[in-house]
């Protein structure tokens, strides 16, 4: 059975303000002031759906976004959210089974690659990739391990609920920062969150001007 997050929909952002507070969610709104009006927006795991609210703040119009989840559960979740005046389309699929046209101006991975193994990483970030119009941001936040002893007793400890519960396929984090610098991809933004614990950076895929 794929991984899937049905079991931990109904207690999912309670346990993470639990954990972290409020991190969790600054780090993804951090990325937000780089979405500019009028955005064909592609967001891909983005669980319980409150950054459609986030977004609908800062643009409560003229926004295309397509919502990609796996969880149907999730994806119920974020079918209740409010999206102002902007238009969302709602797949309860994985990315590798959808089929959508490459115009997409920005992409939106909230926590999603830490869910791979680095095989399962590289086929959906490229499936990913083709969907993002040159000169495109790509807004992702995940964690990070910088050294510190509490950061690999808390990643693997989730790493072991969530593939308890959710059937994750995930053992360790996998190396999310190589799949962009692979692919071109130059840092626009980064900033860290929760001891360096979370870190949130913003990419583009267009040539780096003078």
């Amino acid at each position: 059975m794929a991984s899937n997050y049905d079991n931990a929909a109904w207690f999912y952002d309670s346990l993470a303000k639990l954990v972290y507070g409020k991190a969790l969610i600054k780090a993804q709104v951090y990325l937000l002031q780089f979405i500019r009006p009028n955005a064909n927006i592609l967001i891909v795991g983005g669980g319980t759906g409150w950054i459609l609210e986030e977004l609908t703040r800062i643009y409560p119009s003229g926004m295309q976004i397509t919502y990609a989840e796996v969880s149907a559960k999730m994806t119920a979740l974020s079918r209740k959210r409010n999206i102002g005046n902007n238009k969302v389309t709602f797949i309860n699929d994985a990315m590798e089974n959808i089929d959508l046209s490459a115009d997409f101006n920005v992409v939106i991975t909230p926590f999603l690659f830490d869910n791979f193994t680095e095989e399962t990483l590289q086929t959906v970030f490229y499936r990913i990739n083709s969907l993002l119009k040159k000169d495109g941001i790509w807004l992702n936040t995940d964690f990070q391990l910088t050294g510190k002893w509490w950061q690999s007793l808390l990643l693997n400890s989730m790493i072991l609920f969530f593939r308890l519960s959710c059937n994750i396929e995930a053992s360790r984090l996998p190396d999310i920062e190589r799949q962009f610098e692979q692919s071109g991809y130059r840092v626009i933004s980064s900033k860290t969150f929760f001891g360096d614990f979370i870190i949130s950076k913003a990419y583009s895929n267009g040539v780096l001007e003078s």
